[in-house]
């Protein structure tokens, strides 16, 4: 369903910095919000505060403050304050003017009737947080034109590693072929173990090890590099074993009849893919979104337009980064493109996930 329209609220869109505020900030912010707005650095983030005027023009009757990972199609409000509903309508009017697909609000003062009263559905809860990862203990989200129906469970990645066999299962778990139940540190454990090049999951071990775990799946490899990969960072004796591993891979992949397909998986193809209700596991780098330029796996799970929808098992809790950034994240399509054109050789790797075979 559309996110419902409301007439435009006049607001004005200032950054925000901790250690600066605008005097009309007074006496609208609570102390225990004031606490959480300086306790992390989230200039990382563009933080802004959309703040709606008073009728005389010499203060502010509401404002929140508004985030949002870099590169991506959404704004999260941490907190509004004052008129809370006035605030929330000048966010969303602040997103749509920008053609953003969505609008998120962490729950930590959110009560859920206003939420709902805003347009807002509340997210799924984590089944579980990521390893050192903090945040509030709910979480909404507005889409402005089209949403994602059924959107899938959102688990956090017990440790730094394990990013690869999260994304599996989580895919597995929307897609029905596990109960969410199976969702557990051990299944999340188990998996990584069959799928590791040590310590990270290359495309061809991850597709071969959810093959293992699920003979059923239909599961395929993009790849388009002969070449091993995620290796480079490491000294010629680390790379040389663990080669052989990608190699012996390939191998298991054949065995299994698990296809690696060696064409350059296209945006466009992976939407296809998405629009057949299939999952993508994508591999990117997180040096755009959160400043850290390592692989890393998502899972591509809806389309909006112009737009893939992800879930990431990771959160970046130094920089206010939450659960709420990491579900249902709308990317823009050349956003997407830029972060999974893996280096060296600007290489694509994936592993999509059909409907269980019969």
């Amino acid at each position: 369903m559309s996110s419902p329209q409301e007439m435009p609220v006049r607001n004005t869109v200032v950054p925000y910095a901790s250690d600066a505020w605008p005097v009309h900030l007074a006496g609208l912010v609570p102390r225990d919000v004031a606490e959480r707005w300086r306790a992390v650095d989230r200039s990382a983030q563009a933080p802004q505060l959309v703040a709606v005027p008073g009728d005389d023009g010499e203060g502010w009757t509401a404002a929140a403050l508004v985030t949002a990972r870099p590169g991506t199609a959404y704004l999260k409000i941490v907190d509004a304050v004052g008129d809370v509903p006035a605030a929330v309508a000048a966010v969303v009017g602040h997103a749509r003017r920008q053609g953003l697909a969505q609008v998120k609000w962490e729950g930590w003062t959110a009560h859920p009737g206003d939420a709902a009263a805003a347009g807002f559905a509340a997210l799924n809860t984590p089944l579980t947080w990521a390893e050192g990862a903090a945040g509030p203990p709910a979480g909404y989200v507005r889409w402005v034109h089209d949403d994602v129906a059924a959107p899938p469970p959102y688990y956090g990645q017990s440790t730094h590693f394990t990013c690869g066999a999260v994304t599996a299962l989580v895919a597995q778990v929307h897609a029905g072929v596990l109960p969410p139940e199976a969702l557990d540190r051990r299944a999340e454990l188990t998996l990584w173990r069959d799928a590791t090049n040590f310590m990270a999951c290359e495309p061809v071990g991850l597709g071969v090890a959810v093959r293992r775990a699920q003979p059923s799946s239909r599961v395929t490899v993009h790849l388009d590099t002969d070449r091993p990969v995620l290796l480079d960072h490491l000294s010629a004796e680390d790379q040389e074993w663990r080669a052989l591993l990608q190699r012996t891979s390939r191998t298991e992949a054949e065995r299994l009849g698990v296809p690696v397909d060696a064409r350059h998986l296209s945006l466009s193809g992976i939407r296809e893919a998405v629009g057949r209700s299939e999952h993508v596991l994508l591999l990117l780098s997180l040096a755009t979104m959160l400043g850290f330029d390592v692989p890393h796996w998502v899972l591509c799970h809806g389309v909006v337009p112009g737009a893939v929808v992800i879930d990431d098992p990771w959160a970046n809790t130094a920089t206010g980064d939450t659960w709420v950034d990491a579900h249902l994240l709308p990317v823009p399509d050349a956003s997407l493109d830029v972060m999974s054109t893996m280096s060296p050789g600007d290489f694509r790797g994936a592993v999509t996930l059909g409907h269980p075979q019969r």
